[in-house]
């Protein structure tokens, strides 16, 4: 390894960059690393033992290990730290030189960056990955985009080491610029909204059915194979069977109920915001959240505060039926506010996005995958430019069939006083959307009435304002 240079390079050894090397030498592509702390050099190396691996100690002797024209990935902190590993790369890199940023940086850094190397003329890669630790290491979902010449000079090796559905690799270029952390962006507002939904479900059989976790493990395991099948519901199921190392009491009941986030989440809500698409899902994903951080607020709210008793529970065979449709109704919705997001940016970024194989390297490897995702592929392969996934024949029935199950189950929460926004958020989505008539015609003529911002009219073409009477 001392004499002869590796194929590719990785900056960040932390347990998703080792994890990542240990997956690319699976596939005989020999790996330099390097990370500031050497203790994470120093795990790679017992890690690794006889695969081609070479840790380097400086910046130096880690690009100097590297084939020309080298191929670096670099795996650190979004921020700060990615442009600080830049500006000390670019004295010591070369002209056609490739760097590849694999965090989840925001989708604008990604385009300063890109023209910011490319004055140097080191090409640079926005590439979104899912699939945590165990997806790093056997095989994740990748999203990479910029210059497509560029992407297929890596094409080989992302497709070996990502994983696979039905034998097709889970990575596709995306698009120019930086449509791959735009769509890994999205892909997380997605998994905050089904992870908020899947977190109302177990609150609504906790508190209203008394389900102990045995029976909580049971529920989501027949769920998992059904029309609910996802790597979310799966280990779902498996949280409620992990026993506590140091107590032996069920884990989950033991972890403070203060939700944490690393803020992709709001940041696709707030370019959903600038681009006029609503994902109402994601927005109350995000806010319950923000609202469970309150922790000792809330404490003293319930002491203060007061609802209806828990007093209306229907049989368990009821519960467990409505709230799977209810569940799979607002799961529909959420891949359905995420997908229409991806078409609007798609248009006003140029990104050019194919939202169909999106869908398809989204069904291996990444968090949000579900069996859901093969209709979703299949209603875009089927028409391109479908306004949204709510407008596919097959989806639309599905969807309408499901609805009285959520439905039901917002009702009973509600009677109940168990917050469930984002249960009612994707029936205000759906029910909103298939409105042909919504009561935005007052909001116009109050916005006339007291600021003069005009409206327009359904009788005849124009905008116009009014002398509104005033008391």
């Amino acid at each position: 390894m001392q004499t002869q240079r590796c194929d590719i390079g990785l900056i960040g050894l932390g347990t998703m960059g080792r994890s990542l090397v240990l997956n690319l030498t699976d596939h005989n592509y020999s790996v330099a690393g390097f990370d500031r702390d050497a203790a994470q050099g120093i795990l790679l190396r017992k890690e690794a033992t006889d695969r081609n691996v070479m840790v380097s100690a400086s910046l130096g002797e880690f690009v100097n290990s590297l084939k020309p024209p080298r191929v670096i990935i670099l795996l650190v902190p979004a921020g700060k730290t990615v442009d600080e590993v830049i500006n000390e790369l670019i004295p010591v890199l070369t002209e056609n030189d490739l760097l590849m940023d694999w965090g989840n940086s925001h989708f604008t850094d990604t385009n300063i960056r890109t023209n910011q190397l490319a004055k140097s003329a080191i090409h640079f890669m926005g590439v979104g990955i899912s699939g945590g630790e165990y997806g790093a290491r056997y095989g994740p979902s990748i999203m990479p985009g910029g210059p497509k010449i560029v992407y297929e000079r890596v094409a080989s090796v992302l497709e070996a080491i990502s994983a696979k559905v039905k034998g097709e690799p889970c990575v596709k270029w995306l698009g120019s610029g930086s449509a791959g952390h735009y769509v890994k962006m999205v892909h997380n507002g997605i998994e905050y909204g089904l992870m908020q939904l899947i977190s109302e479900s177990y609150h609504l059989l906790k508190v209203i059915a008394g389900f102990s976790n045995e029976e909580l493990q049971r529920v989501f395991s027949k769920w998992n194979t059904g029309l609910l099948e996802s790597f979310l519901i799966k280990i779902t199921a498996d949280l409620f069977s992990q026993k506590d190392e140091l107590t032996d009491r069920s884990l989950i009941d033991l972890i403070l109920d203060r939700a944490q986030q690393k803020g992709t989440g709001g940041w696709t809500s707030e370019d959903a915001i600038n681009l006029q698409v609503p994902i109402p899902v994601v927005d109350a994903a995000v806010s319950m959240r923000n609202l469970s951080v309150l922790k000792e607020e809330r404490e003293l709210a319930q002491m203060k505060l007061k609802g209806p008793a828990v007093k209306i529970r229907p049989e368990d065979k009821e519960l467990l039926i409505i709230l799977e449709q209810g569940l799979y109704f607002s799961m529909i919705c959420t891949y359905a506010q995420g997908f229409a997001l991806l078409r609007s940016a798609s248009k006003k970024y140029k990104y050019d996005l194919n939202l169909s194989s999106i869908a398809s390297i989204w069904r291996g490897g990444c968090i949000i995958r579900s069996s859901l995702l093969e209709e979703v592929r299949s209603a875009f392969s089927l028409q391109r430019d479908l306004p949204n996934l709510l407008m596919d024949q097959v989806v639309s029935e599905r969807i309408m069939r499901s609805q009285k199950g959520v439905r039901s189950v917002i009702g009973l929460a509600v009677e109940n006083g168990i917050p469930v926004p984002a249960l009612m958020s994707s029936l205000a989505y759906y029910d909103s959307y298939r409105s042909g008539w919504l009561p935005a015609n007052l909001i116009q003529a109050q916005r006339d009435n007291f600021g003069a911002h005009t409206y327009e009219r359904t009788d005849r073409k124009g905008v116009f304002h009014t002398q509104w009477n005033q008391s």
